[in-house]
């Protein structure tokens, strides 16, 4: 036999094995399981297991299921993924979603130890009830007696040894997770631990653990609302979620952070829309969060994002990178009337960004008001890296072409550890109508006094809109500050277009190009100089100042 007819052989082999698989047509009404479900006319009435490679799961449009889908051990591959997703089981509902509500489980959707599964066209929720005792019990048996506290809209779980690749979210609706049943009212106290210590429910969760791992995780097109805690959020060790892609995600009046994540490499976030995070409006929600925070992640590129009302007593920024992490950059981003603040950079973080944002109102938080522990801040070096240990950093902070807008009401605040060394400060323009004040960190231990380590250090070139703006008690300074109006368009407004720069004598071409810190060879993981700004505008020659060109 010739290479050729070995070849026509094998070829043939892998079409039967591409053919092999099997579509399922499930319906909550109509199905039986006594059907195969192959076809659309006999549907099953329960979620088929054990699918393989290339299957599809077809869950009928305009429908709720009463139940949980728990995909496991799932081997689809990348040429042939294993689809969840919807049929059209009548014209009326063939653009609809299917939904699930679990009440009483522990998840709506959960995704373990899978690979190339792609979900898609699913509402979830899951509102209050507790859980259902037996699942209570078989828990309670698993977890050496403890009793759950914990339910997740949609459960991603890497829970052994592996790389579990290809887990994609689609076109999702998250809403109404709740643990508990309302009327329970959370305790000061309780918003003021770390993560929260009672019974939550979260939007959509993912776990990297006991050496398992995701690569090429995406999250796209979803919606995450009404839930107790955190909307989206990952975790894992550090570099144990690869590949991550969050874009064109919507997630509103969720009660912890918009969006959080641990131990995350090449990351992009891209076009959420993140509103309210730290919600209120339900007694039942934890009460605090920042719309997003990365937390022990490297390389994240966070751009086209809205980060709008971030609320709670502390935390609560737009957008905050926590301790641990390297090369994240924060650019053309729009953050707007968030308690904590808008940039924030913790301890143990190297090489990190804020450029090209524009930043409206703020860190309006004040200690001691509204139960409030932490003051709210424009500008925040802190150098934290957990509760009792020395502060440490941040290194090598990259802050320029920002566009920062604070009324007349807010106090600005701003805070520069002593532990912080490298920065590069520059063409930002601070647009502070009110007073100004530089305050302590308040992290945990806020630092009243000790060494100055601030070293290489290059701050300069940036707009005032008055001597006052910057306070002259902080450590570092501005050597060649530019005091002056810039004239927005209009101030006070919640388009970017509304600041754009009038005076353009005062901003035109009068940016300088970003140079590395004294001492820093690495600078960031993309281009120091950028090709536009924000509204996509090329900068051509010097930059402008501030976030948005206006030269011709």
């Amino acid at each position: 036999m010739n290479a050729f007819s070995r070849l026509l052989i094998l070829s043939s082999f892998l079409l039967s094995l591409s053919v092999q698989a099997t579509d399922y047509y499930v319906h909550p009404g109509i199905g039986k399981d006594s059907n195969k479900g192959t076809s659309a006319e006999l549907p099953r009435k329960s979620f088929p297991k054990n699918l393989k490679a290339g299957d599809k799961l077809l869950l009928a449009a305009g429908t709720t299921f009463w139940n949980k889908l728990e995909l496991k051990n799932l081997r689809g591959t990348s040429e042939q993924p294993i689809i969840v997703t919807t049929y059209a089981a009548d014209d009326k509902n063939k653009d609809a979603r299917v939904a699930i509500n679990s009440k009483g489980f522990l998840n709506g959707i959960s995704i373990i130890n899978s690979q190339h599964v792609h979900v898609s066209n699913i509402e979830v929720s899951a509102n209050a009830g507790g859980v259902h005792k037996w699942i209570e019990k078989k828990y309670q048996k698993n977890n050496k007696n403890k009793l759950p506290t914990m339910r997740i809209g949609v459960l991603l779980e890497a829970s052994k040894k592996g790389n579990f690749q290809g887990i994609k979210l689609d076109n999702l609706l998250v809403k109404d997770v709740y643990f508990n049943d309302p009327g329970v009212t959370r305790s000061k106290k309780e918003t003021g631990s770390a993560n929260g210590t009672e019974s939550y429910g979260w939007g959509i969760r993912a776990f990297a653990r006991n050496g398992g791992k995701f690569d090429g995780l995406v999250i796209n097109n979803s919606t995450v609302t009404r839930v107790a805690h955190t909307g989206i959020k990952l975790n894992g060790p550090k570099g144990s979620i690869k590949n991550i892609t969050l874009s064109n995600n919507k997630v509103f009046d969720v009660g912890g952070p918009g969006m959080q994540m641990s131990g995350g490499e090449s990351v992009h976030v891209y076009g959420n829309i993140v509103k309210n995070s730290g919600s209120t409006k339900d007694t039942r929600n934890w009460g605090r969060g920042s719309g997003m925070w990365t937390w022990g992640t490297s390389y994240a590129l966070i751009e086209y994002n809205k980060f709008l009302n971030a609320n709670g007593p502390a935390d609560s920024a737009g957008f905050h990178i926590d301790f641990n992490c390297d090369n994240i950059i924060f650019q053309y981003n729009i953050s707007a009337n968030n308690a904590g603040g808008f940039i924030e950079i913790l301890g143990n973080n190297y090489n990190n960004a804020y450029r090209y944002n524009v930043s409206i109102n703020d860190g309006y938080r004040t200690k001691g008001i509204n139960n409030a522990f932490q003051e709210g801040k424009t500008f925040w070096f802190s150098g934290f890296v957990g509760k009792n240990n020395p502060h440490n950093g941040p290194f090598n902070s990259y802050i320029y072409n920002n566009t920062i807008y604070v009324k007349e009401d807010i106090l600005s605040k701003m805070a520069v550890t002593r532990m912080s060394k490298g920065a590069l400060i520059a063409n930002n323009i601070f647009h502070v109508l009110g007073d100004s004040k530089a305050v302590k960190g308040d992290q945990y231990r806020p630092e009243a006094k000790g060494i100055n380590h601030i070293k290489n250090v290059n701050f300069t070139n940036n707009i005032f809109l008055k001597d006052t703006t910057w306070p002259k008690s902080i450590l570092i300074q501005d050597s060649a500050p530019v005091i002056g109006d810039v004239k927005f368009s209009n101030p006070g407004g919640t388009k970017l277009t509304d600041y754009i720069p009038l005076n353009k004598a005062l901003v035109a071409n009068k940016g300088i190009e970003i140079p590395f810190i004294e001492g820093d060879k690495k600078g960031l993981f993309r281009a120091l100089k950028v090709s536009h700004d924000i509204l996509g505008t090329p900068i051509k020659g010097k930059p402008d100042m501030g976030a948005i060109e206006i030269s011709e």
